[in-house]
């Protein structure tokens, strides 16, 4: 607990509102945990009620935010669409801080919060709107799709977005759009050489980086094959080329999700942020799973204990310059309007073990 927080009491009442949330955390959680936590997921949820709000936690939440008081949980893709269609007065972003602006952007008649102003993410701050900028100027005529994971200001200057679950899909309709034969993909360089390889679509790419995912390396999976032989192992596209060579699956979190539900696996690893596998693993039973995870500092700003002091003193909003808002939305709502495949996208690894040469900015 941080300072000034006093505890909420355990009461038989948390106890029965809570029930359900117990039973499918309770391998993840304490018990000693729960009788922390408990009380606050009860509050939270009341509060939610009361103030017309909702909360929407990403995938790399921690299992109680996640399955405890998640309204809408999932990807940045999908959290980027139950922003833009819900009817709450209040958004409580649980994840971070790019994640707030885009619901902002899309949601400029609704509060946005989000429970700690310093959860930020590595690759947003990687590149800027000045960036764009020349970027623009060294390459005229050419589309900027830019990743989700960037600022408001960076999605202004930029024509269309893309998460991991359809930046194959964006980059195609982008160069048909524009009828050219070569993109420009911003910030994440392994995302870029990931989609490169799955599309005859020229792309160009940015130094950016994920300080979880770049620190996989081809080694990490090798040695993982040859203590756990019939593991199968998941990663995730802003991991380098090397790991997506070695893996078995690849794709979004959506896209892990998606894969453990329909086959499930005696024995997986999601190669990607720690409490995804943790959150998977809660509707997943019968899959063991393997835990080689790196944390991201930044997500883990966000707890129970800010989710409840945001919501009662309704602090820490998030906003953004109407005129930069406006121009992000374009980019955004063009990503929103794609329509959704079928199934999660994932990454064909025989086209991801082809080597396909990007210019790198």
């Amino acid at each position: 607990m941080y300072d000034g927080f006093e505890a909420l009491p355990f009461t038989p009442e948390v106890e029965a509102s809570t029930a359900q949330v117990w039973e499918k955390i309770r391998a993840k959680v304490t018990p000693l945990e729960w009788r922390l936590q408990a009380p606050l997921i009860s509050a939270i949820n009341g509060l939610k009620r009361h103030k017309n709000a909702v909360i929407l936690a990403h995938n790399y939440m921690t299992p109680e935010i996640f399955h405890g008081v998640g309204d809408y949980v999932g990807d940045s893709l999908g959290l980027a669409r139950e922003a833009a269609k819900s009817d709450a007065a209040l958004i409580v972003q649980a994840g971070v801080h790019f994640m707030a602006e885009t619901s902002k952007v899309l949601c400029p008649d609704k509060r946005v919060l989000i429970p700690d102003l310093q959860a930020g993410c590595s690759l947003a701050a990687s590149i800027t709107a000045a960036d764009v900028r020349l970027i623009k100027q060294r390459y005229p005529g050419l589309p900027v799709i830019t990743y989700v994971n960037t600022t408001a200001e960076v999605k202004a200057e930029t024509d269309v977005c893309c998460t991991s679950a359809n930046a194959v899909q964006v980059v195609e309709w982008a160069a048909a759009q524009w009828g050219v034969d070569r993109v420009i993909l911003l910030p994440d360089e392994f995302l870029a050489r990931n989609v490169a390889r799955q599309t005859s679509v020229g792309v160009i790419a940015w130094h950016g980086r994920c300080e979880v995912h770049e620190r996989f390396t081809a080694a990490d999976i090798l040695e993982l094959k040859e203590a756990y032989p019939d593991a199968e192992i998941l990663a995730h596209p802003e991991c380098p080329t090397e790991v997506l060579e070695v893996s078995d699956f690849a794709g979004s979190t959506a896209a892990m999700s998606d894969y453990v539900a329909r086959r499930q696996p005696r024995q997986v690893v999601l190669i990607t942020e720690c409490s995804m596998a943790d959150n998977v693993a809660c509707d997943a039973p019968g899959t063991e799973f393997v835990r080689p995870c790196n944390l991201c500092p930044h997500m883990k700003r966000i707890t129970l204990e800010n989710i409840y002091e945001a919501l009662v003193k309704e602090q820490f909003e998030v906003t953004v310059d109407a005129s930069v808002a406006e121009r992000a939305r374009l980019a955004v709502q063009r990503m929103i309007d794609m329509p959704p495949p079928a199934a999660p996208a994932r990454y064909d690894l025989v086209k991801a073990r082809r080597h396909v040469d990007v210019e790198l900015i």
